[in-house]
């Protein structure tokens, strides 16, 4: 079954605008409700809680399918889908990342200037492998060359440990393109053109 997130500005007031039913889990023997998971379908819902009364896996497993919304402030600056093509197609200033303030403010690389700063990427796709290398499963590719990190950093870890998707890492690399590209936008005088 595929896997589908949708981001949003405003996860909570997007969905108000459609019909429902959050998505649950089970954690330490407990149903709760899942973190970003619903379903846009009819899903068997708990009489109380209103969630969905089977585990999320469970669900997928009899054929339902569950899409994560979430929440991503940083489109709250985007003022139109063609300013956000426009930010998404335009190259960045790589040499931000060289700056520990700037990477400190960046969606999923806080905390991790020093994976940053070893690796230097250069283009979306290596952004993506650091953003798979932060994960615990590819850690230790942080210390390989380019060429190397490239042939792992999507393998699937047979132990089970935690890795990030190639699909997730390069959505989220994209994501922080964006961002990049929205706060030099102005020192750039890159011009958006406005939807009509």
């Amino acid at each position: 079954m595929p896997d589908v997130d949708i981001d949003f500005f405003d996860r909570d007031n997007t969905l108000k605008l459609f019909k429902h039913t959050p998505a649950s889990m089970i954690k330490d023997g407990k149903s709760e409700k899942h973190k970003t998971g619903v379903y846009f379908h009819a899903v068997p819902e708990h009489p109380v809680t209103g969630h969905a009364s089977l585990d999320y896996k469970q669900a997928e497993d009899r054929g339902y399918f569950k899409i994560d919304c979430l929440n991503v402030n940083i489109y709250k600056d985007v003022k139109s889908e063609q300013e956000l093509v426009e930010l998404m197609i335009h190259e960045p200033d790589w040499d931000m990342l060289k700056d520990p303030k700037v990477v400190e403010n960046l969606f999923h690389l806080n905390g991790h200037y020093n994976i940053v700063s070893k690796l230097e990427p250069k283009t979306i796709e290596q952004l993506a492998a650091v953003l798979a290398i932060i994960r615990p499963a590819k850690r230790q590719l942080m210390y390989k060359d380019w060429v190397d990190i490239m042939k792992e950093v999507w393998i699937k870890p047979t132990d089970g440990s935690y890795f990030f998707k190639k699909s997730h890492a390069v959505a989220y690399a994209q994501a922080i393109v964006v961002q990049m590209n929205l706060i030099t936008k102005d020192k750039y005088n890159f011009s958006v053109q406005q939807d009509k």
